[in-house]
């Protein structure tokens, strides 16, 4: 019981501190970082597949802006796949994206689709990830809701889970056992292929 306190209060411990980086991060200096991320996106080999999955950003969170992701993503003519959360359920549905999608935001602030086509996560090639967070061995903390660990669990073993992340690296965050590591991370300044590390 007290290693498992210990685990979550050091998880606690790098949220706030994300977090708090963050909140040092001006509006203008988001959206430029936002940019150098998807610029970098580009680099990844992820370009011969079909359905994207991608998170849009929570306005108050300063997450990344994926809207420039989503720009290289239609430019290729991708399928497009966005979250529904269900606060019920703690669990996911997936929606293709498409222009007569209607977006609300959710209790969490979080533009949403209000209905749409479901999309299994079977079918799912690519997931580009949120997080506070990172290590040099593709753990990743997210918000601690558990979420997304639901999720890529029910994708299929040849699907790229990708972070996108404001910061560099730490060498290490805990982790558990029902956390679902990363394959690559993107930053401002540099992909990292963490199947490599």
């Amino acid at each position: 019981m007290k290693k498992k306190e210990k685990t979550l209060m050091n998880k606690a411990a790098f949220r706030k501190k994300y977090k708090d980086l963050r909140e040092q991060i001006s509006e203008e200096s988001l959206e430029n970082l936002s940019i150098e991320i998807a610029n970098n996106v580009l680099q990844l080999p992820i370009w011969d597949f079909e359905n994207y999955h991608i998170f849009l950003p929570i306005p108050n969170k300063k997450e990344v802006n994926t809207e420039y992701i989503l720009h290289i993503l239609q430019g290729k003519d991708k399928s497009i796949i966005i979250p529904k959360a269900h606060i019920e359920t703690s669990e996911m549905s997936h929606i293709l994206l498409q222009d007569n999608t209607i977006l609300k935001p959710s209790n969490y602030n979080v533009p949403e689709p209000v209905s749409g086509i479901e999309i299994n996560p079977s079918q799912i090639d690519v997931v580009f990830i949120p997080l506070l967070a990172y290590d040099k061995n593709g753990n990743r903390l997210g918000y601690g809701k558990g979420f997304y660990d639901r999720f890529l669990a029910k994708c299929k073993p040849e699907t790229i889970f990708i972070g996108l992340s404001l910061f560099e690296p730490e060498a290490a965050i805990p982790f558990e056992e029902t956390d679902v590591p990363l394959h690559f991370c993107v930053t401002p300044k540099m992909v990292t292929d963490l199947k490599k590390t």
